[in-house]
């Protein structure tokens, strides 16, 4: 425990759960009906990581998704393209091979997603293939179950090695924030991630009961605030999980806006994992249904 002393001691405690609800109330009815702007939608769409990953995906499907993203910008030249495309660690290579516009990064999951329940040596094998593959992020997912069990040190420790094994992509690790429940185990585990080195911090892997809530990240938001003061990096976040319609993404945008600034709301510090959300965005930015991913 002496760890997650040195670590409270250094960032502080944080809100408790009673004062991070008031906040997201105070935050949410805060935010105005013309905040819906078509600028507003645009930035949060830029910041997607337009994701896939279901049991049938294969090969044939992820040419057909990339190749739908190769041609976005000749059918919707005045939205800018997502941030990325996420996909099984399988599909990497192929997904690699198809997309032609390279302002879209390619992330995959990785280090036993979902669950993180296998050994180092196959998450760090996996984290290197996937770099061997092309791919440009890695999301992965904290050891839940030892953080549960108050291993917080060995947490630490594989992340650090896990940060090592992805040295030159973007690492965002994955809290699965609906399993630690309170505001000061996902404040704990945000700046354990930070600590070892996370680019990125994310909610959720979208594969349990309770995936995103703007309780967690309004946490998660103080704690990159606090950490960014006392260590001048800024880590991003990725809220993810059960994130579909519109209103949903205002929510988390006016969150990060709120405790982390405007300069939090660019693809390099946040993103929303997402895949029905981007057809949401695309209808309400054209005033009419589109279907197109």
């Amino acid at each position: 425990m002496e760890f997650v002393t040195q670590l409270l001691e250094k960032y502080g405690e944080g809100p408790d759960d009673a004062v991070v609800s008031a906040r997201v109330q105070e935050i949410i009815s805060a935010i105005h009906p013309d905040a819906c702007s078509p600028e507003v939608l645009k930035s949060i769409f830029r910041c997607l990581d337009l994701t896939t990953l279901n049991p049938e995906d294969n090969e044939k499907t992820a040419r057909r998704f990339t190749e739908r993203l190769n041609v976005f910008s000749s059918r919707f030249p005045d939205i800018p393209p997502v941030a990325a495309l996420c996909v099984y660690p399988s599909l990497v290579e192929e997904t690699r091979k198809t997309l032609s516009d390279l302002r879209v990064k390619i992330a995959a999951v990785g280090a036993g997603f979902p669950s993180s329940q296998t050994y180092l040596a196959v998450k760090l094998a996996e984290c290197e293939l996937l770099i061997s593959k092309g791919t440009d992020e890695i999301d992965v997912v904290i050891s839940v179950g030892r953080f549960l069990a108050g291993d917080y040190l060995g947490v630490f420790n594989e992340l650090i090695l896990i940060r090592d094994a992805c040295q030159g992509v973007t690492l965002k690790v994955i809290l699965e924030t609906g399993l630690l429940k309170s505001a000061r185990n996902i404040r704990l585990a945000s700046l354990l991630a930070m600590e070892a080195g996370a680019d990125f911090i994310k909610t959720s892997t979208g594969k349990v009961a309770v995936s995103a809530t703007p309780e967690a990240v309004l946490t998660m938001s103080y704690a990159i605030r606090d950490f960014h003061s006392k260590s001048g990096r800024a880590a991003g976040i990725k809220p993810a999980g059960g994130i579909v319609t519109v209103e949903d993404a205002l929510i988390y945008y006016y969150l990060v806006n709120n405790i982390l600034g405007e300069n939090w709301l660019t693809p390099s510090r946040f993103r929303l994992g997402a895949s029905r959300l981007a057809n949401n965005l695309l209808s309400r930015l054209s005033n009419q249904e589109i279907l197109y991913f």
